[in-house]
């Protein structure tokens, strides 16, 4: 195997990408906006911008973003290390801070777009990059053009475009498959949650009108309370100036962004940044059992935080008061999260007021039925869980299978010709990124125009 590889690669000339000069075409206001993402490419913003509570925060005066056109590769300096550069299906413009390059002719769009988003071409990417700090780390246009990487000849790069837009057209197909199941199964967790915390467990139980149009009826024996009368609410205080400040990271104190609480199933068990003494003193320190709600970007969901961490002022934290369970609170504010999205004020980005969140009201039942009921709910929605965890796991396992089987085939490690000259035409239509769904990350809109 290891002489295949060898005389494949040999094949294989490895030299400097095949870019042409840099790209800066600008003033060309009326084009779409598009966006260089992590798990998508090059994407619509309106796409990303489609079923999220994110808001378009690009400038008004857009006659100095870049012009982006088909075949051209766009990235985001900052975050090429992470694999935010893609080959564009798309004509449309971008942010100014974002570098464009057009390869030349007689390359393959197609097999540059799959081998810049390999693992090996990002680590390459943080290489060439500098700054001071990750969160600082560029990827210079002077620079990108003098990464040296595989360029099979043209008929080759046809034959690994062909086998790997079918692969990668089938394995979307099963992620999707499973996805649809993750989505079936939280909502029918939703609908057990939300039914025993706004009805309680007696069936037989009086009912009056809470007052509140999504609240709708409550036992007679509840009470409707506003959360600034059952919580104490902290708000982070990191704003955006200080976060391109590298003085203020890499202490002892976790730094939790918007993204963990979003991807939290329920409690926040990680996290990617800290922040030292500098930073803390620009920040504040949320105590361990905080519930804690994102006011900004993805608006409203909830985690519950299982250790001390700092935030930025786009997330808040509950604290219960007296009487009320933090479970049974948790479980109340996830099923609140299209009221908090209603709440809102529509601007540049939706961003939810602390007041608004105070004056908001929740169901208050007796502290012995809130216990009741979060052990009805755990009990009842045990099987759902387990098999969420299970179809994400195969999920993720599908992307590793995938992007391995990527690398391995723009990198010559497998010889895929064969196998592409036996596939059917009708079953090769490429997988653009626009048909690509969300990849269970949250990706944030930031905005771009540095």
């Amino acid at each position: 195997m290891e002489a295949r590889v060898s005389e494949f690669r040999c094949k294989f000339c490895y030299r400097q990408l095949p870019c042409g000069k840099q790209w800066g075409d600008r003033d060309h206001p009326d084009e779409q906006m598009l966006s260089v993402t992590i798990t998508r490419g090059i994407v619509q913003q309106k796409t990303l911008l489609a079923n999220s509570s994110k808001k378009d925060s690009s400038n008004l005066d857009k006659s100095k973003y870049k012009l982006v056109q088909p075949r051209d590769i766009a990235y985001n300096k900052m975050r090429a290390w992470q694999g935010a550069i893609a080959v564009s299906d798309f004509r449309g413009i971008i942010s100014p801070a974002y570098i464009v390059m057009r390869l030349r002719e007689e390359q393959n769009a197609r097999y540059f777009h799959h081998l810049y988003r390999t693992p090996q071409f990002a680590k390459e990417a943080e290489r060439w990059s500098y700054g001071i700090t990750s969160d600082m780390w560029s990827l210079r246009a002077e620079h990108f053009k003098l990464i040296y990487s595989a360029q099979p000849p043209p008929d080759e790069q046809a034959a690994i475009v062909r086998f790997l837009d079918h692969a990668n057209g089938r394995i979307e197909q099963a992620i999707r498959a499973k996805k649809k199941l993750v989505t079936l199964l939280n909502e029918q967790k939703q609908a057990i949650i939300r039914r025993a915390v706004t009805r309680g467990l007696n069936p037989n139980a009086a009912f009056k009108p809470s007052g509140i149009l999504w609240l709708g009826d409550i036992p007679k024996h509840w009470e409707a309370r506003r959360i600034k009368q059952t919580a104490s609410i902290l708000r982070g205080k990191f704003t955006h100036r200080p976060r391109n400040d590298p003085s203020l990271y890499d202490g002892d104190y976790p730094f939790i962004q918007t993204g963990a609480v979003a991807r939290a199933s329920k409690f926040i068990t990680s996290y990617k940044q800290t922040l030292n003494e500098k930073g803390l003193a620009v920040s504040k320190l949320f105590p361990v059992g905080t519930l804690c709600m994102t006011i900004a970007a993805n608006i409203g969901d909830v985690a519950i935080l299982n250790f001390e961490a700092c935030f930025p002022d786009s997330i808040v934290g509950l604290i219960p008061l007296k009487g009320m369970e933090r479970d049974y609170f948790f479980f109340v504010l996830r099923c609140m999260k299209q009221e908090f999205l209603l709440e809102a004020p529509v601007n540049t980005q939706g961003n939810l007021n602390v007041n608004r969140i105070g004056a908001m009201v929740v169901p208050c039942p007796p502290k012995d039925e809130q216990i009741k009921i979060i052990r009805f709910i755990e009990i009842e929605t045990k099987s759902s869980e387990d098999a969420v965890d299970r179809t994400k796991r195969e999920i993720e396992l599908l992307r590793e299978f995938r992007t391995r089987l990527v690398a391995d085939v723009v990198t010559g490690k497998l010889d895929v010709r064969a196998a592409a000259a036996k596939l059917p035409a009708e079953e090769t239509e490429a997988v653009t990124s626009a048909d690509l769904p969300d990849e269970m990350e949250v990706e944030t809109l930031e905005n771009e125009e540095n």
